[in-house]
C-alpha cells in the first residue's frame, strides 16, 4: 500500500519533501463514501427525489457530495505539502495537476459522451460545457495548494498549532474570496435578458424551430434562479451555449416538468441553461478546500506540536480540535441562514459553504474515530477500496461506460436488459 496521500480523486502525487506522510485510512474511507453517495444520488435520485439535489434553496443528500470532495482535497493537501523545500517546483506541479484535472472534467462532462441512449459520440465545440465537477475541484485544489505552498508560516520549532496562528494568510484569502463573492452576488445589477432555444437543445420545441424567451429582471441582489448575478456572469464570460442545459431548478413547481420536459406555459427562465459549477460560485467552493486544509494541518502536525505522551491523547487532541472548529462553522452558517442568507448549492452561498464544511468536518471526525482510533477497518473496507480507486470509479460513472457495458447483456432481445428493466419498473412507473 502506498504511504503517501492522494489529494484528489485518486491521482497520485508524492510530497515534495524528504519524509512521506503515513496514509490515514479514514481519509480513504471518507473519499470512498463520497463516491458511493455520488453513485447513489445519480442513479437513485430519479427513484427517490428526496435524496436528489434540492431544486434551489435547501439541503438534500446529493448536496453534500461536492463539499465533501472539496473538503477531502484540502485535508489531503496538508499531508502532501507538510514540508515544502522547493516552492517553485511544487507550484508548477500543482498547477500542472490542476490543469490535467480540469481538462479531464471537460472531456467527461463537456458533452463528449452522449449517454446510454445514443450510439454517437463527440461534441460540438460551440456547445461544449467548460465547467463541471472535476473542474470545480481543480479550482479549489489550486487555490488551497498555493495557500499551503506560499502562505504558510513555517518555523523550525512549530510547537503552537492552531487554525489561525501559523495560517492567518490562508484566512485572509478565504475572507477576501468571500468579500468578492458577496460583492458580486449582491452588488451587480442584472438587466432583462433574452435567449433563443432551438430544437437541438429542447425537444419541447417544434422540429427545425426555435423560440425566443425574455426574462424580466432589472434587479440587484436577487438570489432566485432567474435573475441572480452568478448566472449573468456565466452567460457573459462562458457563453450561453456553454452552460449546463439541465439545471436542477427545473424541478421547481413553477417549471411544471412533465416526463423530463419543461412545459411551454412555464416561466421563460425554466427553459434557460444554468451552470451550478459556474465562475462566481467557484470562489466559495475554493473556501471549502481551504477549510479542509486547516483540518488537515491538525492531522499533519498536532503530534509534533503538542508532544502528547501517548496515541490516545493524540487522537483526543485531534478530535477535540476538529469538533470545536466544525461546531463553530455550523453555528455561524446557521446564524447566516436564519438572518436571510439562503442555503443554496447552485449558488454555493456563504451559509451553504459553512454548514456543509462543518458537516464535512464532523463526518471526517466520526470516520477517524471509527477507523483510525477504534480500528474498524473490515467494516469500512469496501469504502476504503473505493476511496483508493475513486478517480477510476468516477470516470466509469460519469462516462456511463459501466452502464453501457451492463446494458449490452440482454435476454433474447435488446430491450430485455437490466438497465431497461430498472428504468421501466422504477423511473417510468
Amino acid at each position: 500500500m502506498a504511504d503517501f496521500h492522494e489529494p484528489l480523486l485518486g491521482v497520485q502525487e508524492p510530497p515534495l519533501s524528504n519524509t512521506k506522510s503515513p496514509r490515514v485510512s479514514s481519509l480513504d474511507v471518507f473519499r470512498g463514501l463520497c463516491v458511493f453517495l455520488m453513485m447513489l444520488v445519480d442513479y437513485g435520485g430519479s427513484i427517490f427525489p428526496i435524496i436528489a439535489h434540492s431544486p434551489w434553496n435547501g439541503l438534500h443528500l446529493a448536496d453534500f457530495v461536492m463539499p465533501f470532495f472539496l473538503f477531502i482535497a484540502g485535508v489531503s493537501l496538508a499531508l502532501v505539502y507538510k514540508k515544502v523545500t522547493k516552492r517553485i517546483d511544487a507550484t508548477w506541479k500543482a498547477m500542472l495537476r490542476a490543469v490535467k484535472l480540469f481538462f479531464l472534467g471537460v472531456f467527461l462532462q463537456g458533452g463528449y459522451f452522449h449517454g446510454i441512449n445514443s450510439l454517437t459520440y463527440g461534441v460540438d465545440i460551440e456547445r461544449i460545457r467548460w465547467f463541471g465537477i472535476l473542474q470545480r475541484i481543480s479550482i479549489g485544489y489550486i487555490v488551497a495548494a498555493l495557500c499551503e505552498i506560499w502562505l504558510s508560516r513555517r518555523t523550525q520549532s512549530q510547537r503552537e498549532i492552531g487554525f489561525f496562528k501559523n495560517y492567518y494568510w490562508h484566512w485572509v484569502v478565504a475572507f477576501s474570496l468571500s468579500a468578492v463573492y458577496l460583492g458580486l452576488l449582491y452588488g451587480l445589477y442584472v438587466p432583462d435578458w433574452q435567449f433563443e432555444m432551438s430544437n437541438a437543445a429542447s425537444s419541447a420545441l417544434p422540429i427545425n424551430g426555435s423560440n425566443v424567451y425574455m426574462v424580466k429582471c432589472s434587479v440587484r441582489g436577487d438570489l432566485g434562479p432567474a435573475c441572480n448575478s452568478a448566472g449573468m456572469i456565466d452567460r457573459y464570460v462562458l457563453g450561453f451555449d456553454h452552460l449546463y442545459t439541465k439545471p436542477v431548478h427545473r424541478n421547481l413547481k413553477e417549471c411544471n416538468m412533465t416526463n423530463g420536459q419543461v412545459s411551454e406555459s412555464s416561466p421563460s427562465w425554466c427553459h434557460a441553461p444554468f451552470d451550478p459549477e459556474g465562475l462566481l460560485s467557484s470562489l466559495t467552493a475554493a473556501i471549502t478546500c481551504i477549510i479542509g486544509l486547516q483540518c488537515g494541518h491538525v492531522l499533519a502536525h498536532i503530534q509534533s506540536h503538542l508532544h502528547y505522551t501517548n496515541a490516545l491523547q493524540e487522537h483526543k487532541g485531534r478530535i477535540e480540535s476538529w469538533s470545536l472548529f466544525s461546531a463553530s462553522l455550523l453555528l455561524l452558517g446557521s446564524v447566516l441562514a436564519f438572518i436571510g442568507i439562503p442555503v443554496n448549492k447552485s449558488l454555493y452561498t456563504i451559509s451553504y459553504m459553512l454548514i456543509t464544511s462543518a458537516l464535512s468536518g464532523i463526518t471526517f471526525c466520526a470516520l477517524y474515530l471509527l477507523v483510525d482510533v477504534y480500528g474498524y477497518r473490515r467494516v469500512t473496507f469496501p469504502l476504503e477500496w473505493m476511496g483508493k480507486h475513486s478517480l477510476s470509479i468516477f470516470i466509469l460513472v460519469t462516462s456511463n461506460i459501466l452502464i453501457i457495458a451492463i446494458q449490452g447483456f440482454y435476454w433474447k432481445n435488446p430491450e430485455k436488459n437490466l438497465i431497461h428493466l430498472i428504468v421501466t419498473c422504477f423511473v417510468h412507473r
